[in-house]
């Protein structure tokens, strides 16, 4: 399953508008440990049909911060976030973020 990149705040409020499960990414192309959460999802998805996408901290930095604005969750880099419609259900980050606790967070 392909991953969708957002860049505006078009595309984040397209992507929270689809209903179902899904899963979201802030990505920092720069810190090592969000390269190492980065790999931890894409196994994830590798094995699981979940929809996906990821936002790149750095690059697309109002999209980042509209995230931490419209779910009232403190932005951190690497952080994923599961949404159910446009709810989140659970978000972790850092070295938390691995395949075994997005498998067990969608399963829930």
């Amino acid at each position: 399953m392909s991953i969708q990149h957002l860049h505006s705040a078009d595309e984040l409020e397209q992507y929270k508008a689809k209903p179902g499960k899904k899963l979201l990414f802030k990505h920092s192309t720069t810190c090592p440990i969000s390269a190492k959460a980065y790999e931890e999802f894409q196994s994830y998805l590798k094995d699981n049909d979940t929809e996906a996408a990821v936002v790149l901290v750095i690059e697309d930095r109002p999209v980042s911060n509209k995230i931490a604005e419209d779910f009232g969750i403190k932005h951190e880099s690497p952080q994923i976030f599961l949404l159910d419609g446009s709810e989140v259900r659970w978000n972790t980050s850092h070295w938390k973020i691995t395949q075994s606790s997005i498998k067990e967070a969608v399963s829930q």
